[in-house]
């Protein structure tokens, strides 16, 4: 059951403390965890797909909890891929918190993966607020969302350890500049890494796969 009784101004720090029994959890079981977070449409799922296929040709067993705010679209994309997964409905609520996370991991078989990736709820607002035991975070913005989307959402790109790019291959129709966006997000996070990424063809993946250390 979903159901935090603390007072509000107690809430961040009840969640940090949820986030690092998380943390602690995946260590026991040597499952590094990727939290993916980014606006809906951006190609988050398509992107972890993309890593996951990478990742089982080097023998690294994968694995995804899905979260949505409805449905389970993108818990059979994951299962229907191989991965073991999750699916984690937040209903009303427009992000994870570490709070639910805890409960997917206890249905979670973490001695079967090596990496987890933890998708959040479309957005580029809420989550930002919200650590669920991670080991690194990866924020995805799509060129069709516009080439100001990194200064228009600052907390949640400074707060991250890498940025992907996605739908480059898209830039010349909608008239956005990839570039800008990189250089918006080095101004804001000089330590964090940007990667030009296109999920269908491929591109820029091998190179998120070395960002994201994995």
């Amino acid at each position: 059951m979903h159901d935090i009784r603390v007072p509000f101004g107690d809430i961040l720090k009840r969640q940090l403390e949820l986030a690092e029994r998380n943390y602690h959890l995946l260590d026991e079981h040597n499952t590094r965890a990727v939290g993916v977070m980014g606006a809906i449409g951006s190609g988050k799922t398509s992107l972890i797909l993309a890593l996951a296929e990478r990742l089982h040709r080097k023998g690294v067993r994968v694995g995804a909890i899905a979260g949505d705010v409805a449905g389970d679209d993108d818990h059979q994309r994951f299962t229907q891929a191989g991965l073991a997964a999750v699916n984690l409905n937040t209903g009303d609520d427009c992000h994870l918190d570490a709070h639910r996370v805890s409960h997917a991991l206890e249905e979670f078989p973490l001695d079967q993966v090596d990496l987890l990736f933890i998708e959040n709820v479309g957005n580029l607002v809420c989550p930002a607020d919200f650590p669920l035991g991670t080991d690194i975070d990866l924020v995805v913005v799509s060129l069709t969302e516009g080439d100001d989307m990194i200064r228009k959402h600052p907390k949640i790109f400074v707060q991250s350890d890498v940025v992907a790019i996605n739908k480059v291959d898209l830039a010349e129709a909608v008239a956005a500049e990839p570039q800008r966006l990189v250089d918006d997000y080095r101004q804001l996070n000089p330590h964090g890494r940007a990667v030009l990424t296109d999920a269908r063809s491929g591109r820029g993946v091998e190179e998120l796969l070395a960002a994201l250390k994995l």
